[in-house]
């Protein structure tokens, strides 16, 4: 039974290859939301493998498992995958797969639940900084203006999303440039961006030691404002969130010499000013076709077996 142990190499394959093309590539600063696709499904792809050999690690150790998931099948695609072979490596694999699923799914759940906290704190202190008036509800307003002499904006996500902005930003935004502002943080909110910075977050959190989801991490946390620089240009033009972006970090020292948390963003103005156009829409398909197919092939893979025995 040599298809896990397969199904194992082919995640190992695209955990090393996929993320290297990815980083010479050139496209994914013009094409953030096709990056991000493609990161999702390079992941998928990955964590499909893992399953799908924890599956049939299962079946191959356990009567009752292979029960299951071949209740349906003939006898003759059961005998394909020759299940009987497995060996004494097969409940070890299968035990070690299932512990990884779940730790996965403690970390995503202590991910979600840290968020939630934070994002209660931080409502907590905006209502301490920014009471409610008389007869005013909670939440009612979508935009909160903070008394603060560094220039600051953000959106707070959740059941009542809100933009919360400072003094200081409203005094240094000029014209349209609060218009793009509001549109880039509005571009998080509808593409539901947190949710790709929680799962990214809690894998490598969660496997610390697997470099693939490390780089996934990064490149969400980059690519996701790279895609909301996009949608706020589209509106107001390139120049204008440039702009905006300058007078919001100026101060924070992120145009100097030295790095600094916010070294991003001198690369976000430098690529709205640079003005590289876009991939023709028939690239960008069959860039998201390619992405696609990397967690489809390890299923391709799982059924091959069977698929020949019916033939």
């Amino acid at each position: 039974m040599l298809l896990p142990v397969a199904l194992l190499l082919l995640g190992a394959l695209t955990a090393v290859v996929a993320p290297r093309l990815l980083a010479r590539a050139d496209w994914p600063e013009r094409e953030p939301v096709v990056a991000l696709w493609a990161w999702q499904c390079v992941v998928a792809g990955v964590l499909m493998c893992c399953a799908l050999s924890m599956t049939l690690s299962a079946a191959a150790a356990w009567q009752a498992v292979r029960g299951h998931v071949f209740a349906p099948a003939p006898h003759d695609v059961v005998e394909a995958y020759a299940l009987g072979a497995g060996g004494s490596w097969a409940p070890a694999t299968a035990v070690a797969l299932a512990l990884g699923a779940v730790w996965t799914a403690a970390m995503l759940t202590r991910e979600i639940a840290r968020a939630r906290t934070r994002r209660h704190k931080r409502r907590d202190e905006l209502l301490l900084r920014a009471p409610l008036l008389p007869g005013e509800e909670p939440g009612a307003d979508r935009l909160v203006v903070l008394e603060g002499e560094r220039p600051d904006a953000w959106w707070l996500p959740g059941a009542a999303p809100q933009l919360v902005i400072t003094t200081a930003a409203l005094r240094r935004l000029k014209g349209r440039q609060l218009d793009a502002v509001l549109a880039h943080e509005q571009g998080h909110a509808q593409a539901r961006h947190d949710w790709l910075l929680h799962c990214s977050g809690a894998l490598a959190t969660g496997f610390p030691q697997v470099p693939v989801f490390a780089a996934f991490r990064g490149e969400m946390h980059r690519l996701v404002e790279l895609a909301a620089d996009d949608v706020a240009s589209r509106r107001f033009g390139r120049l204008t969130i440039a702009l905006a972006l300058v007078e919001l970090n100026e101060d924070r020292g992120v145009f100097g010499p030295c790095p600094t948390p916010h070294a991003h963003v001198p690369q976000r103005v430098h690529r709205l000013l640079s003005a590289r156009p876009r991939l023709t829409a028939g690239r960008r398909l069959r860039l998201t076709a390619a992405a696609a197919l990397v967690p489809v092939i390890p299923l391709l893979v799982t059924f091959v077996p069977g698929l020949r025995a019916l033939g």
